[in-house]
């Protein structure tokens, strides 16, 4: 498929059609790389527990990861809960 590079603010771009942003899976953001002349564009993948591994080690060498309520459960609370 050919398309013209056009112009956006002071840069320039190329319009993609919908239908094969849809086939690529490419949602609000790309990756780009350069390999030789080649520009190849890649849909960004959202993990939604992404990089909390190190945060929880951080928090473990700071010792703030200590449990904010006591593990044990009052008789009387256990009544209320349903």
């Amino acid at each position: 498929m050919k398309t013209n590079i056009v112009p956006v603010g002071n840069s320039r771009g190329i319009r993609i059609p919908k239908v094969m942003l849809k086939e690529c899976n490419i949602e609000d953001k790309v990756e780009m790389e350069r390999e030789g002349r080649r520009l190849i564009i890649m849909p960004v993948r959202s993990y939604p527990r992404q990089g909390w591994e190190k945060a929880f080690s951080r928090m473990h060498k700071k010792r703030e990861d200590a449990l904010l309520l006591d593990e044990g459960v009052e008789e009387l609370e256990a009544l209320e809960w349903k």
